[in-house]
């Protein structure tokens, strides 16, 4: 239900080039319909209980696996995961020294 309301309005400003990347939870025919409608092809896997199992871009979702990786990788670090700071720049410097510590 929560996904019928945000959406409509999610979707309608998507102008990229790349077509979006999202998870098994946003499988849905109005969602797949309105990418089509926009030009856009979806990089959106079937969930297994969907009776069709259509194809999708393997090579674009794996994409957004990496990212949604390094985030919770990222997210390892406490300060990061529960940083409420006022300014934007203090979260921006643990984000920064986190992903040093990585690449290290």
């Amino acid at each position: 239900m929560c996904g019928q309301i945000l959406c409509p309005q999610t979707l309608s400003g998507i102008d990229s080039p790349k077509p979006p990347r999202f998870d098994k939870a946003y499988s849905s025919g109005e969602i797949r319909q309105q990418l089509r409608q926009s030009a856009t092809t979806p990089a959106i896997p079937k969930r297994s209980n969907q009776k069709r199992q259509g194809r999708f871009n393997r090579g674009l979702y794996r994409e957004r696996n990496f990212v949604t990786r390094l985030i919770n990788r990222l997210k390892q670090y406490r300060r990061i995961a529960t940083c409420y700071k006022k300014y934007a720049i203090n979260y921006q410097d643990k984000l920064m020294i986190a992903a040093i510590r990585l690449w290290l």
